[in-house]
């Protein structure tokens, strides 16, 4: 589907990185979705609710609330600003915001999000290659390589229209796999009711709403569990290969409408990914042995006949791919625009740089078999914290100066770190006061100044 982008494409880095800004609501809409959770999604999300049950319905009331607020008076200023100032980079754009070229903060920027999200797509990488390792018995590092081949080429093929091309028809595989997982499963259980009743089996915790620790005693503690995923929503706005589908659309005037498509889909596709989650615990049962993480890939496996099996793994790679591909295509974007190695903005050169950074992408897949869930909560947090403050404050028409930019992305950095660092994220997730201590920042500074 991407490579037929190559049909629409035009020769610049405008049309490369962002699609020339004529991208249908309901194409970034879903693209959008596919981009942000679909890796995550089938990986994580289901290796999470299979450890820890019912309460992974709080991940997704707080994704989606806090995502659904913060776009409310963010997605339109982004549009907007982004074709007012032609710039094709989100550091760029933040940097750039009120007219003035503030180039450390997008140095800073660029610098970020070129290390955090090439280890998030990495992370996406390492995630199919799990997929095809429990399919196929490939080997991980051979599954994270034809992962990254298959990303750049089609990449390269029509760069953000292919992805999001891509996207819309991966979106489709993916929630068709997820039904399938959900359809098959509850019919091996022997219906629906008892489904339910399994799992209220399986322990006394299981589908308890708020998790069961010392802490948990604490009146406030499930507020607090909440109000950490309702803030890792919030940082939805803060992560460049997501925002950067709300820069492609065709008209400022459409952002409403594209947020019906999404949040629609969202639901019902996070809704499926939980289910899933529940089939796999109770057919197969949890051991020492299995890896939460491959718990779909390994359902399909023992219930499906074998063309829905390629349908699932078809489902999981697609998911895995639509989010590495933006991601690289985001950093290339910083790379060449907000590092300033493409000053003259030549569309060759962007290629270029997707090929090295794709590259080095996979690199990081094959050397690093961390836990996906891991290892995008981190990058998710880093992006979420540095970016999320300034876009917020920015969206409410407040004039910050590039001291006061840079200080905003800087401590919610430092907050996070040591937040992590002291453990405090078993308490409430790092992002709230990561993202927190930006907004707080702005506010001591504007109180000094007065």
């Amino acid at each position: 589907m991407g490579s037929l982008s190559v049909l629409k494409k035009k020769n610049t880095s405008l049309d490369y990185l962002l699609a020339n800004q004529e991208i249908k609501p309901w194409l970034a809409a879903i693209s959008a979705i596919a981009t942000s959770n679909s890796g995550y999604m089938f990986i994580g999300q289901i290796g999470f609710t299979y450890v820890y049950g019912l309460q992974s319905v709080w991940l997704m009331f707080g994704l989606i609330f806090g995502d659904f607020i913060s776009s409310l008076f963010v997605h339109k200023n982004l549009r907007k600003k982004s074709q007012e100032l032609k710039v094709v980079s989100f550091a760029s754009l933040v940097s750039k915001w009120h007219g003035a070229n503030y180039k450390y903060v997008q140095l800073f920027g660029g610098v970020i999000i070129l290390i955090f999200l090439s280890t998030y797509a990495a992370a996406q990488l390492n995630a199919g290659s799990k997929s095809m390792h429990i399919l196929f018995g490939l080997d991980y590092r051979l599954g994270a390589i034809i992962g990254g081949i298959i990303v750049l080429l089609y990449c390269f093929s029509g760069g953000i229209r292919a992805s999001i091309w891509t996207d819309a028809a991966q979106s489709l595989v993916m929630v068709i796999a997820m039904f399938l997982m959900v359809f098959f499963g509850i019919k091996e259980l022997g219906g629906f009711s008892n489904f339910i009743n399994e799992l209220h089996k399986i322990s006394p915790d299981y589908m308890k709403w708020f998790p069961s620790t010392e802490f948990s005693e604490f009146f406030l503690a499930p507020y607090m569990f909440i109000i950490g995923w309702f803030f890792s929503g919030v940082g939805v706005i803060g992560q460049p290969h997501v925002m950067v589908r709300f820069m492609t659309i065709d008209n400022t005037k459409n952002i409403p409408k594209t947020r019906i498509y999404y949040y629609t889909w969202y639901t019902f596709f996070y809704s499926l990914s939980i289910l899933a989650a529940f089939v796999a615990r109770l057919l197969i049962p949890e051991t020492n042995n299995i890896d939460p993480e491959l718990a779909l890939p390994t359902l399909a496996l023992n219930l499906l006949p074998e063309f829905f099996v390629g349908v699932v793994l078809a489902g999981i790679f697609a998911a895995t791919m639509s989010t590495a591909d933006s991601q690289i295509i985001s950093c290339t974007a910083s790379i060449t625009n907000d590092l300033s190695f493409n000053k003259k903005n030549n569309y060759l050169i962007n290629k270029v740089v997707t090929l090295f950074v794709t590259v080095f992408v996979v690199t990081i897949a094959i050397n690093d078999n961390k836990s996906v869930f891991n290892l995008v909560l981190m990058s998710w947090s880093t992006l979420a914290c540095c970016f999320s403050p300034l876009l917020i404050i920015n969206s409410l028409k407040q004039k910050i100066s590039e001291v006061l930019s840079l200080m905003m992305m800087v401590i919610p950095l430092i907050t996070l770190l040591v937040w992590r660092h002291l453990g405090l994220n078993n308490f409430i997730y790092e992002v709230a006061p990561g993202i927190m201590s930006g907004i707080l920042t702005f506010f001591i500074f504007k109180l000094l100044r007065k």
